[in-house]
């Protein structure tokens, strides 16, 4: 039975998703501002994160980077009455694995959970693999990129990502393939979400001149080792 922590200061729709995931057999926290779910969060153990963006005290997306300085992995769902999609690549940014807008279905958000934890806790044993990315060496089951002079703890969907980009280095990694095999969706969003991880990953090998991560235009990406 999976833990979620569920932060959200509209008391009703609170409520109505901590009895509507219990039905579904989670077990749930519910905290109605970001002090009180961060307090929370240090204090237990958690396998995924709702966090409604508009809260007092602070906000979701602030709880998010405070949450990422304690776990890199555990995903991240935004709950979110904007649809500016600043704020949707924002969430990204700081490490999301989903968002959904406001007024929603509650099965839609279901899927999402249900998508999201089959990824993070697939029944098939994992092989772990340790690829030689120039001076670092990259643990898909640790999910770090380790040198000699630096270490980078991902997240869940860096290390993904950067595994189907190891799968198919030197070769064109198609972007559509990418989007559903991580995001389980092409639209929109999810590309620019890619995008911004994509970005993310260059990072970690700006000083690393033996690895390149070009853009393949209309087709997608293509790690060069």
């Amino acid at each position: 039975m999976a833990k979620i922590l569920l932060a959200e200061d509209d008391e009703n729709l609170g409520v109505m998703l901590n009895n509507y995931l219990k039905a579904k057999s989670y077990e749930v926290d519910l905290f109605e501002d970001g002090e009180k779910a961060f307090d929370g969060f240090r204090k237990a153990d958690y396998d995924l994160c709702i966090l409604d963006v508009m809260m007092p005290l602070k906000d979701g997306f602030t709880l998010a980077q405070e949450i990422r300085t304690i776990n890199k992995t555990v995903p991240i769902i935004f709950l979110t009455a904007r649809s500016m999609k600043d704020d949707v690549l924002e969430g990204f940014k700081i490490g999301a694995d989903d968002y959904i807008t406001k007024p929603f279905v509650m099965d839609e958000l279901l899927f999402r959970i249900e998508a999201i934890l089959r990824r993070v806790r697939t029944d098939e044993p994992f092989v772990s693999q340790i690829y030689t990315l120039g001076k670092y060496a990259f643990d898909t089951q640790k999910q770090t990129l380790q040198s000699d002079d630096a270490s980078h703890k991902l997240t869940t969907k860096e290390s993904e990502l950067l595994s189907l980009l190891c799968n198919n280095s030197n070769q064109v990694l198609e972007r559509n393939y990418a989007l559903k095999t991580i995001w389980e969706d092409d639209n929109y969003f999810n590309a620019r979400s890619m995008d911004v991880y994509i970005t993310k990953l260059r990072k970690y090998f700006k000083d690393e001149p033996e690895v390149e991560i070009l853009n393949v235009h209309g087709r997608g990406f293509k790690l060069v080792v």
